[in-house]
């Protein structure tokens, strides 16, 4: 079993946008101690469609689990690696409306925070503001109360809830020290539900998982584990208390008890491993050992599922413990030319570069450069932003994928009408007749579905430079200790069998 004491206790690195502290914006976001969400329903509706396109964008490949059903609120928990994407994708596979908590400058910020606001997100401020001298901690407590009660009563009253308990996003392949936010509005939302005779809520254990979390065009996987069960710890009086707006602690030890259940249920649900070299190498067994039974993996949660396994065994099997290092090493090889283990095939060695992929590749060019002055006219600006920002951020290897996310967001909403306007404006169209808004929308979809054919020509061209890479690869030394490393791997894995 896994154990929270062990995990890391690490306050998060202030950027320079959570240095911006907006006290007064704070005070005026909107919260509602009712069960009622205190967004807006319309913009909730945006907000889906938004994430429904970033995420068509920034992946290539999307899976999910059915998420189990429940009649009552859900509070969705998991790691957090890949910035905003991470609760973006949590609520694209749930129906329930959903409230968040967030950093504070997310939710003042004057660009999406104005969106987080509208949506009814939360701030909440962290020990981490506090030490950098942002905040006192009695004003802390005031917007911390406020939002947790708020998330607790829209809880009670059915909705949904995505929070990640880390209380930060970091690059660690271990799950980090819960903070108590989640379990103390968890266990609140319980008694408010029952003084007011609503179905209790649960907590909804996810596990995210990518390809590499970090590149663009990754593959995703949402996975959904049973829900916890969240137990009554307050008096019939105190909930009524709770009921009417007041906001009371849980004990002490209700809270560190349904948070170790947290903790221990999620832990697993994440790579779980000493680090990623370690991930990596588990999953190139996984690959190995599945083209040894004749089934090589070709979906990421067959991936995961597989990996997983092979990380349980590791911790009784000293035969796969013996083997980790030299996996480890070949794992690092491919991961080192941007390759994964999907890059090894059915017969253990590098994927050799064939016509179906040169006929693809081409193929692929050829939609690209169909699709170019359509995606150029109303992806290329933001896109070109996103490079610039994330490669100019401050906020680590998570916002990469975060920026090219928001610019895939926040184009049917701000980029695509704004450029079809002008398309409208140089055409000589009235753009107040209600023929313009018909051709607004319909250039919109244009600009959409030029992206997404775009992209995928994108991807049958990034296949085939992938297998050059390969190819290239193959001939060098280090491919040549891969070949051998591999022929090693499958060796011992026969054994172990």
């Amino acid at each position: 079993m896994n154990e929270s004491s062990g995990a890391p206790e690490i306050l998060p690195e202030l950027s320079s946008a959570a240095h911006k502290f907006d006290r007064k914006k704070l005070e005026k976001a909107p919260y509602s101690h009712d069960g009622k969400h205190p967004g807006n329903l319309f913009f909730g509706y945006i907000l889906r469609l938004m994430i429904f396109v970033g995420t068509s964008i920034i992946f290539r490949k999307f899976e999910t689990d059915k998420i189990p059903q429940n009649t009552g609120g859900r509070i969705s928990i998991a790691t957090h690696i890949n910035g905003l994407v991470d609760p973006s994708v949590m609520i694209k596979t749930q129906r329930k409306r959903i409230i968040s908590l967030g950093r504070h400058d997310l939710i003042t910020g004057p660009f999406i925070g104005w969106w987080s606001r509208r949506n009814g997100a939360q701030p909440v401020l962290r020990k981490a503001e506090m030490e950098a001298g942002l905040t006192d901690s009695d004003f802390a407590r005031k917007i911390n109360h406020r939002s947790m009660l708020t998330i607790a009563n829209c809880l009670a009253g059915g909705h949904g809830a995505v929070i990640m308990p880390e209380g930060k996003s970091h690059q660690d392949s271990q799950l980090h020290a819960l903070r108590t936010g989640a379990a103390r509005a968890a266990l609140v939302a319980a008694a408010i539900a029952s003084e007011r005779q609503n179905s209790p809520p649960v907590i909804q254990p996810t596990g995210l998982h990518w390809k590499t979390h970090y590149w663009f065009r990754t593959n995703c996987f949402v996975e959904y584990s049973e829900p916890i069960k969240i137990d009554l710890v307050f008096t019939e009086a105190e909930s009524a208390r709770l009921a009417a707006g007041e906001w009371i602690e849980p004990t002490s030890d209700a809270v560190y008890d349904l948070r170790e259940e947290m903790y221990n249920t999620l832990s697993p649900l994440t790579p779980e491993s000493p680090d990623w070299e370690t991930f990596r190498a588990l999953k190139l067994i996984a690959n190995l050992e599945a083209n040894n039974n004749q089934s090589p993996i070709t979906k990421l949660s067959e991936e995961v599922f597989s990996a997983r396994v092979l990380r349980d065994k590791m911790k009784t099997e000293s035969g796969l413990q013996k083997i980790i290092p030299d996996a480890i090493e070949a794992a690092e090889i491919l991961h080192s030319h941007n390759l994964d283990a999907a890059s090894i095939g059915p017969n253990q060695k590098l994927k050799i570069l064939d016509l179906r992929t040169l006929i693809k590749a081409i193929f692929g060019i050829f939609l690209m450069i169909a699709m170019f002055p359509a995606t150029l006219l109303g992806s290329g600006f933001q896109s070109a932003l996103a490079r610039y920002m994330a490669n100019n951020s401050d906020e680590g290897l998570d916002a990469r994928t975060t920026y090219f996310f928001l610019a895939g967001m926040f184009s049917p909403i701000i980029f695509w009408p704004f450029v079809s306007i002008l398309v409208l404006l140089f055409s000589g169209t009235n753009i107040f007749s209600l023929t313009s808004i018909f051709f607004i929308v319909i250039i919109n979809l244009v600009f959409y579905i030029s992206s997404l054919i775009f992209l995928y020509g994108y991807d049958l061209w990034s296949d085939y430079r992938l297998a050059l890479v390969r190819v290239k690869l193959s001939k060098s030394d280090s491919g040549k200790r891969l070949n051998m490393l591999v022929k090693n791997l499958d060796l011992q894995l026969g054994l172990l069998i």
